[in-house]
C-alpha cells in the first residue's frame, strides 16, 4: 500500500537581502553571520554565498538610497522559509528580502556564472602579452616619389 504523502525533499533556493546602510561593518558582519547560523541552526546547507555590498537602491527604501545586499544559495526543507522570512522580518536592519526556489535552469546558468567568474579574464592575459618584451624591426625606407 503506497501513502500519498510524500517525504518533503531538500530544495534549493536562493535569498537576497538588502540591509540598512547605517550599520557599521561590524554590525553588517553581525548581522550577516547571525543569518547563516540560523540557517545552519534549522538544517540549511549553504551552497554559496557573495557579499554584494552597498549598493544603490532603485527607488529609497526607509529614506535611505543605498543598502548593503547579501546573498546565499541554499538547499533546505521548504518550512525553513517561514521561519527564515520570519526572522527577517523580526530584524529592523533588514530592509528588503526576497527569496525563491532554483528550478533547474536557474541552478545551471548560477554555476556558470560562477565558473565564468573564476576563470582568469582575457585583459589579465592582455596585461601579460604587454609586458613582454617587442623585437624591434627596422622596416627600410621606401624610395622618394619625386613630382
Amino acid at each position: 500500500m503506497s501513502s500519498n504523502l510524500e517525504t518533503p525533499t531538500l530544495k534549493l533556493y536562493e535569498t537576497v537581502f538588502v540591509l540598512t546602510p547605517v550599520l557599521t561593518n561590524e554590525q553588517t558582519a553581525s548581522t550577516v553571520q547571525k543569518f547563516k547560523d540560523f540557517l545552519a541552526k534549522v538544517g540549511a546547507d549553504i551552497v554559496y554565498e557573495k557579499e554584494i555590498g552597498l549598493q544603490k537602491l532603485a527607488y529609497p527604501i526607509q529614506h535611505k538610497t543605498t543598502g548593503f545586499y547579501q546573498l546565499f544559495e541554499f538547499r533546505a526543507m521548504p518550512s525553513v522559509l517561514i521561519e527564515l522570512e520570519r526572522a527577517y522580518r523580526q530584524d529592523e536592519s533588514v530592509m528588503r528580502f526576497l527569496t525563491c526556489e532554483l528550478n533547474k535552469h536557474a541552478i545551471a546558468y548560477n554555476k556558470k556564472q560562477r565558473a565564468h567568474a573564476a576563470a582568469p579574464s582575457h585583459a589579465a592575459h592582455a596585461d601579460d602579452e604587454i609586458s613582454q618584451p617587442v623585437e624591434v624591426v627596422s622596416i627600410p625606407e621606401s624610395p622618394e616619389v619625386h613630382a
